[in-house]
């Protein structure tokens, strides 16, 4: 299913979750632009477990744990990150506030980083992507929000079928299959040292990080829109 709503509504403008789309759009476009110099500025500015782990004392690799964030292997690795960023995180900013939010993304993005690191220590492939501090998002939306419904296209041959479906069942599926495919990577990974390209201990780290942390965060109470009823939270 690929997900293009949710029924929870927002009750203010999603300044930093806008403000984040905007940015790692900007710098993919920068990237596409680079041509022959993009891989030496994925490789500068991504994540590298083994330099990181062979430097530990340089502060320029603890700030690729950032820039890491804002980087994209290509258009669709980039549409799905920013797709599931707007359709979550300006619920989850609603609850937070613009600068909780902001800090909860960049820690969830940090605990996504070192978690790949962990589980991939030896590997020189350079990590990109905000998958990781988007999983974050996601295990906070499935605390904050746990009656919400996601609202996706399912596309059957040349055609899509709109579907309902719980967010708890959507996300926790979701996370159940990245920590399988995290397990797997680790029986048989590929030349990448991953399974089939993807850090997904970067996303199995990033989700557990948005999940302790969310209620450190989300301190302000508020009322959401819930399938035509006013819910209190």
């Amino acid at each position: 299913m690929i997900p293009i709503k949710d029924t929870v509504r927002a009750t203010q403008f999603p300044l930093v979750n806008t403000g984040l789309i905007v940015v790692n759009s900007a710098v993919f476009l920068y990237e596409a632009s680079l041509g022959r110099r993009l891989l030496e500025f994925v490789s500068t500015w991504g994540l590298v477990p083994d330099r990181f782990l062979r430097s530990p004392d340089d502060p320029f690799q603890w700030l690729t744990l950032f820039t890491s964030m804002f980087l994209h292997g290509g258009w669709f690795h980039l549409i799905s990150n920013m797709l599931a960023l707007y359709i979550f995180g300006d619920n989850v900013e609603d609850r937070m506030g613009h600068l909780r939010y902001l800090v909860f993304y960049l820690l969830c993005g940090v605990a996504a980083g070192l978690t790949h690191v962990f589980f991939n220590p030896d590997s020189p492939i350079p990590t990109v992507g905000a998958s990781g501090a988007i999983s974050g998002v996601l295990g906070a939306y499935l605390v904050l929000f746990p009656t919400a419904t996601v609202i996706g296209i399912v596309p059957v041959f040349f055609f899509g079928f709109l579907t309902e479906i719980p967010a708890v069942f959507y996300i926790g599926f979701w996370f159940i299959s990245q920590l399988f495919n995290g397990l797997f990577s680790l029986l048989a990974p590929d030349e990448l040292g991953t399974l089939g390209g993807v850090a997904w201990w970067a996303h199995v780290g990033g989700f557990v990080g948005g999940l302790a942390l969310v209620k450190l965060f989300a301190r302000r109470r508020s009322y959401y829109y819930l399938l035509d009823e006013y819910w209190p939270w």
